[in-house]
């Protein structure tokens, strides 16, 4: 294994394995909330991997309790949803296949970092959600594309209107996610399924992944742009100041359609 590589400030740490397999580490524990730093770390991190000939497959993974707990809407943000979302873009465009092995919560836009990878491993404990309509908020990231493509429309609509949380083994059999695994095996299956594709012919494996994408960097780049602009208004909204109320203080949120 390689030294430790950072990115985006120290929030990814990236090492290569002897068995052509990285590590990328998610490290603001315990819950690896939305941050530029974060998504533009794993940007650069996948980007720096595609020119790495040690590298032929990597296991996207978090310290802490969660994987990625999504926006943490009560503390200041110097970012915009625009330059969050060029980053989210940029993981898209890149080309080292990925296993995220998701233990915990992947909420919200933590849902839509998960889904930017090829497969998923989930434990029992994790808990996956969409939850920005309980949030009086639209959904971004891409998720009006990507979760159509796992779980198909009605599932989605399911999901997105919701905002209900899925626990590992609902998400296996929706397909949100690829294999479950118990906590304490979660890295050693992730990783032993990323080396199942790290042994097969890196020059195949690349074609065979951008065939199977089509164009699905450019329908998320689209799908932000809109989703952006729904935001903005949203955002403005007495319903997502009580939706952020009632998730801080943990209650069934009272919406006024206002």
């Amino acid at each position: 294994m390689s030294d430790a590589i950072e990115f985006g400030n120290g929030a990814v740490q990236v090492r290569v394995g002897d068995d052509f397999v990285a590590d990328v580490l998610l490290c603001r524990p315990p819950n690896n909330f939305f941050s530029l730093d974060l998504i533009g770390g794993v940007a650069d991190a996948l980007t720096h991997l595609d020119d790495d000939d040690r590298c032929r497959a990597a296991v996207l993974r978090a310290e802490g309790k969660h994987f990625c707990a999504g926006a943490d809407f009560h503390t200041d943000r110097s970012y915009t949803s625009a330059d969050l979302y060029a980053a989210a873009v940029r993981i898209f465009r890149t080309h080292t296949p990925v296993v995220a092995a998701i233990q915990g919560a992947a909420i919200g836009g933590g849902l839509g970092l998960a889904l930017t990878a090829d497969f998923r491993v989930a434990a029992p404990e994790a808990r996956l959600s969409a939850n920005f309509a309980r949030l009086g908020f639209h959904h971004g990231f891409g998720l009006g594309v990507t979760l159509p493509r796992l779980v198909g429309e009605q599932a989605t609509a399911d999901l997105l209107y919701t905002g209900r949380r899925v626990k590992g083994d609902e998400a296996v059999a929706l397909g949100l996610a690829d294999r479950l695994a118990p906590l304490d095996e979660l890295e050693a299956v992730s990783h032993a399924m990323a080396r199942e594709i790290a042994i097969s012919a890196p020059l195949a494996v690349r074609s065979i992944r951008t065939t199977l994408r089509g164009h699905l960097a450019d329908q998320v780049e689209a799908a932000t742009a809109h989703e952006a602009v729904e935001q903005a208004w949203l955002q403005k909204t007495s319903d997502f100041g009580e939706g952020n109320a009632a998730m801080g203080e943990r209650r069934e949120p009272n919406f006024t359609g206002e």
